[in-house]
């Protein structure tokens, strides 16, 4: 059997945004790590695909940061799995970075527009 490649069309998630990506996906409640890739990637339309090489440095990051809390709970398959979910100081940072993101979302579509002719 031939491995699994991601299609080409996938966008490769850049180490800044991706503890954003995690945030606003541990937004809709906690969850496991499979869980989160499956989301983020559901919710992107299969346009973002987080490598578990990516996630789970990521996680432990935000852990370390006290943005996410691990816990123990049992998935939707009766497994024992490592639930993370959003902590007060999480919630602080997913609402400045979704402000700032809001703000470079305005200035990229900004700067799609053809510049207004100068008035002479």
């Amino acid at each position: 059997m031939a491995p699994k490649t991601p299609p080409t069309s996938r966008i490769e998630l850049l180490q800044g945004t991706l503890d954003f990506i995690i945030l606003q996906a541990l937004r809709w409640g906690p969850c496991h790590g499979y869980g989160i890739v499956q989301l983020i990637r559901a919710q992107s339309r299969n346009v973002l695909q987080v490598e578990t090489g990516s996630l789970y440095p990521a996680l432990q990051r935000l852990v370390r940061q006290r943005a996410i809390a691990p816990e123990w709970g049992v998935s939707g398959n009766n497994r024992r799995v490592r639930m993370y979910r959003l902590t007060t100081k999480g919630r602080a940072r997913l609402t400045a970075e979704r402000s700032r993101w809001q703000q470079l979302s305005e200035a990229m579509a900004a700067l799609m527009v053809a510049p207004e002719a100068e008035e002479s």
